[in-house]
């Protein structure tokens, strides 16, 4: 648990006044969701976009903190993983570390980014906690790019190539699937790589209404015996996620993306899942950390609660 102590909000001493301040600093007996922040913004930097997501995780968790939180749910805070200057790689491979023991406990991770580039280092750790020996991993990510981008070096625009690439050493299929493309934010090499990689993708204009997208969600996790959730910030209307790497033009709907995270959340196949892309200099009035916080808050309310709580 993080030597970091949360503060919030005090209505009272009693359960019925618990939120997520007080369920951090609680020590929980029992499997939860385990916070980690990935303070990066080194792979933004090298995809030539805005900096200033490695100020991500504690935004998110300064949001999170006055939330109400029922005492069934047990949440706990790993810490963070401190990406200085260009030191990248270093990191994902220090955040695969972490991942993996949160997994080895019990506890589903739920990563708390930092630049988009968190997802390869998400996934290093699931594919290091042995969960993924014989299964069948599918990747869902909501977000206006397909990041599948061909670089010499890791970037916010590779991570998901670089998944794909593990994923055939390993000998398994690449199963991804994209909701909220943006036509205009992805190049035609891009949709073609895409389609070479045999990834299912929704366009940000067919992600309106919550039907469709909730239908291609449950057509993707049923193909699939793992769930990687990734949330990119980018994929919400930039009215309502000003601060993030790269605004959207048009955005899927927060209340399509919060539906989204509750049905994931409610599938026992998700083992892990990451938000990122928050970047607190170019937020106003808190608006991105504000959903990525309610975004995280369903997430974790959403999970089956386990039998005794």
């Amino acid at each position: 648990m993080s030597t970091k102590k949360w503060t919030g909000r005090e209505d009272g001493s009693g359960p019925e006044h618990r939120r997520w301040h007080h369920a951090v600093n609680e020590f929980s007996s029992g499997a939860g969701v385990s916070l980690i922040g990935f303070a990066s913004d080194a792979g933004v930097r090298r995809n030539g976009g805005r900096p200033g997501a490695r100020g991500g995780p504690d935004a998110i968790r300064q949001a999170l903190a006055s939330f109400a939180l029922q005492p069934e749910f047990v949440v706990s805070d790993a810490g963070d993983v401190v990406v200085e200057g260009d030191e990248l790689e270093a990191g994902q491979e220090n955040l695969g570390e972490l991942v993996a023991k949160q997994l080895s406990d019990g506890n589903l991770p739920l990563v708390l980014g930092g630049g988009h580039e968190t997802a390869y280092g998400s996934y290093l750790g699931l594919a290091r906690s042995g969960l993924l020996d014989g299964r069948r991993l599918g990747i869902l990510n909501l977000d206006a790019h397909f990041d599948l981008r061909t670089a010499d070096r890791a970037s916010s625009g590779t991570p998901f190539r670089q998944i794909a690439a593990r994923e055939a050493e390993r000998g398994a299929e690449f199963s991804y699937a994209v909701a909220g493309i943006s036509e205009p934010g992805n190049t035609a090499a891009l949709f073609e790589t895409a389609a070479g990689l045999n990834a299912r993708h929704l366009l940000d204009v067919d992600c309106q209404e919550r039907r469709p997208v909730l239908d291609f969600v449950r057509a993707f996790a049923a193909d699939v015996d793992a769930l990687y959730l990734s949330i990119d910030l980018d994929v919400l209307p930039a009215a309502q996620a000003p601060g993030v790497s790269a605004p959207a033009t048009l955005g899927v709907p927060a209340a399509v993306v919060l539906e989204v995270c509750r049905l994931v959340a409610s599938d026992p196949k998700l083992a892990l899942a990451d938000i990122t892309e928050l970047n607190p200099v170019y937020d106003v009035d808190h608006r991105t950390a504000r959903i990525a916080a309610r975004l995280a808050h369903t997430l974790v309310t959403s999970r089956p609660v386990p039998e005794g709580h």
